[in-house]
Formats: C-alpha cells, sequence, structure tokens
C-alpha cells in the first residue's frame, strides 16, 4: 500500500477542544494552507493567470478559492462580527455552489486579471489570520467538521493545481520547467504477476472514526466472481505496444463513444497526452521539461476510453471500483489514479447534505467513471482504499493509469 494510506486521517474530535487538540487543528490547517503556497513557489506572475481550457483552472484561482471556502463556510457563519475582504470575492471565486449565490463562468476564470495575484495572497493570509484565530476559540462540532472537509477539499485543489499549471505548461512549444527534478511520471513496477481474489461476498465503502467524503458512506456488500488483478500498471512500453500495433485505427477495441472520441481528435489522438515525437524517437512533457519516454515507467495520463481499448486489445478488462477495492490489500497503489470499470453512483442510502456541502458530491453523479487509488501529485495523507474519485470519460489530464484484471 502506498505510504500515504499508512498516516492517520483527520480525525472528527468531539467539543468541549482541548487545548492540545486546538493546537492539533491549528496546525493541521497551518500546514495545508502553507502547502498549496509551496507548491507556487516556482511560478512566476505570468503562470497564475491562463486557463488552457475549461476543465482546467489557473493556480490564482485555486489559491483564492480555497480560501473563499473558508470564508464563505465559516468565518462569515460562525464569526459574528467578520469582515469579508472583498465583496466580490464570493461571486469571483464560487465554483459550482448553487447554494452560496451566483458566480463567474467556469471557462472565464482565466480572463479575471483582476484582483492580482499579490491581492489574492493578501486575501488568504486575510482569512489565515481570522482562521486561526477562530480556531482557537471554543467553536462548535458543525463547524469543526465542516473546517476538516475545507481542508481535504484544499488538498484536492492541490492535486488540481499541479494538473491543470502542467496542462498549461504543456501547450507552450519551449516546454518550460516548473520544477527540476520534480517529474511524477518516472515511478516504476515493483512486482510482476497477477493476485487472485476468490468469489464471495466483500464489504465495500468507508468505516471508521477518520475522515471520508459522503460519497464513500454507506458500507455495504456485494457478491463478487472470482478474478485476478494485476499487481502493477501499465508501463509505457506495454502500451507502446498498443500503439505501434494500430491500436488507435482498430475499432474493434473502443468503445464507441471512445471511438466517436478518437476520430474526432484524429490529429492529437495517436498516444496519451503529452507524448509526442521528436527526430523519430517518443519524448514526454513532464513537470521538470520535456524528457525521452521512460518505456519502463508506469503510463500515465490516458482517458476512460483508452484504458477501457488496452484493455480489451490485452484480452482483458477493467477492474470494477468494487474488485478494486477487495484487492487493494494485495497490490500497491498510489503512484496513479486507476480507473475502473463503474459508473459514478450513489451507495445504498446515500443523501445529499443540507445547504451548501450538500452540493460537493452527489449533484455529480451522472455521466462520469470512478478512479480508485491516488497519485503521485496526491497531497499527504489524502489517500485511503475507499476514496473514491471520478471525470467524465474523455479526461486525460490527471495522473491516470491502467491497471488489469482477468476472469
Amino acid at each position: 500500500m502506498h505510504q500515504d494510506t499508512k498516516k492517520e486521517n483527520l480525525k472528527l474530535w468531539e467539543n468541549p477542544l482541548s487545548y492540545q487538540l486546538m493546537s492539533d487543528i491549528c496546525s493541521r490547517y497551518s500546514q495545508i494552507r502553507s502547502r498549496s503556497e509551496e507548491l507556487c513557489s516556482p511560478l512566476t506572475p505570468e503562470d497564475y493567470v491562463p486557463q488552457a481550457d475549461f476543465f482546467a483552472s489557473p493556480p490564482k484561482w485555486h489559491l483564492a478559492h480555497t480560501t473563499w471556502f473558508f470564508e464563505e463556510m465559516i468565518l462569515k457563519k460562525y464569526v459574528p462580527d467578520y469582515r469579508v475582504f472583498d465583496k466580490d470575492f464570493s461571486f469571483l471565486f464560487n465554483s459550482y455552489y448553487n447554494t452560496v449565490g451566483e458566480r463567474t463562468v467556469r471557462n472565464q476564470r482565466g480572463v479575471i486579471t483582476r484582483p492580482g495575484v499579490e491581492e489574492v495572497y493578501k486575501y488568504r493570509h486575510y482569512v489565515d489570520e481570522h482562521m486561526k484565530k477562530f480556531l482557537q476559540s471554543d467553536f462548535p462540532k458543525q463547524a469543526e467538521e465542516i473546517v476538516t472537509l475545507g481542508l481535504n477539499h484544499e488538498q484536492q485543489h492541490q492535486e488540481l493545481l499541479l494538473t491543470d499549471l502542467k496542462y498549461t505548461l504543456s501547450l507552450n512549444p519551449i516546454h518550460p520547467v516548473y520544477k527540476d527534478g520534480f517529474d511524477l511520471t518516472d515511478t516504476k513496477k515493483k512486482e510482476e504477476g497477477f493476485a487472485t481474489v476468490e468469489e464471495g461476498v466483500y464489504e465495500i465503502g468507508f468505516q471508521g472514526d477518520g475522515f471520508c467524503f459522503d460519497n464513500e458512506l454507506g458500507r455495504h456488500k456485494v457478491y463478487l466472481n472470482q478474478f485476478q488483478i494485476s499487481k502493477e500498471l501499465v508501463t509505457n512500453a506495454e502500451y507502446l505496444e498498443f500503439i505501434t500495433d494500430g491500436g488507435y485505427q482498430d475499432f474493434r477495441f473502443w468503445l464507441d463513444e471512445g471511438w466517436a472520441w478518437v476520430n474526432a481528435n484524429a490529429n492529437e489522438k495517436k498516444a496519451p497526452l503529452y507524448w509526442t515525437k521528436k527526430d523519430g524517437q517518443w519524448h514526454v512533457y513532464t513537470l521538470s521539461g520535456l524528457k525521452p519516454l521512460d518505456p519502463e515507467a508506469e503510463l500515465c495520463h490516458v482517458s476512460y476510453y483508452e484504458a477501457a481499448a488496452f484493455a480489451s486489445w490485452k484480452g482483458m478488462r477493467l477492474p470494477t471500483e468494487f474488485e478494486w477495492e477487495a484487492a487493494s490489500d494485495l497490490f500497491d497503489w498510489g503512484t496513479r489514479w486507476e480507473w475502473t470499470n463503474s459508473a459514478y453512483s450513489p451507495y445504498p442510502n446515500f443523501q445529499i447534505a443540507e445547504g451548501a456541502v450538500g452540493e460537493y458530491n452527489g449533484k455529480f453523479m451522472v455521466n462520469q467513471m470512478v478512479l480508485r487509488g491516488a497519485s503521485t501529485a496526491t497531497s499527504p495523507g489524502h489517500s485511503r482504499p475507499t476514496y473514491r474519485n471520478f471525470f467524465h470519460p474523455q479526461f486525460e489530464w490527471q495522473f491516470t493509469g491502467i491497471r488489469l484484471v482477468r476472469s
């Protein structure tokens, strides 16, 4: 199991809060908030602003939106005399919370050149100052739970910040370096072969006292037929065989919607995202610049369509999310988000929470596929075997990979 999963999840403390517990949550808050800014430390002012596509937000927006969460969900609600930093920010940096009010159009976040980067950092520090005072007070249990959610929300955006930034930088023809040695795609196989999971009834979903998102709740039983799951992820070399064999030109391996996606993007869909040929050799763009493709490295940045097509070409399939979770103790995971063959849907007895936090997961349970695990871009302490990530099947810009299953 990936080392991050061995760390304790955030604990939901009971009131009254002891001084030590208040100190712990303050420390956790400071660490996570600081990490967002540390991830931005290699950036130039110009790097903070562009939005390369509707799905990729600018770094400045990530910094502001994660701050907006604490101002909107905590300070405005629980601090009677709190004065907002700027009345326009509630509109500018709301993502999708209709309960809160109107917001900017998602694909126009990059045109928000003002407020500038310096002003956004002032906003962060203003909110941090007030949050730290709040976290040292006798605040209610409900607020504590939302703070914990907000910290996990910021960790999600830390990963998105890296993936969005990589996508933006990749479009620059000079292949700029974000940070030397910060590749994130150079992990290698550790173990060969398949692990067998016997048929039977397995329990799926989160249990315990730590933090989880609401879409992990509703622990339930599922019956699984016997299957074998690969102990390691597909490598670049293995996927290159698929390309060389004409995989992108053979409709037989593709879902109909995937085949339409390939043909609609025929000029660029001949390899995974960030792969490019230079002087007849495959290269890959990384956050540490353009590099020759390492055939032994784990495959990265493929869509669900590509993952399913490759599995079909191999005469195998992708695991369901239930198979993945039932087998997760049998292999190392945590270097790539792994596509599953499961649509994103609610667990038994799932209920959408009251208020704005109810918009966090439930309303996205349509037309998306579940990914399991974590990635090399995932923040420390933010992974667990029940975590349910989800994206539309055409997206490649996350650190996604393939694990195969055979029945």
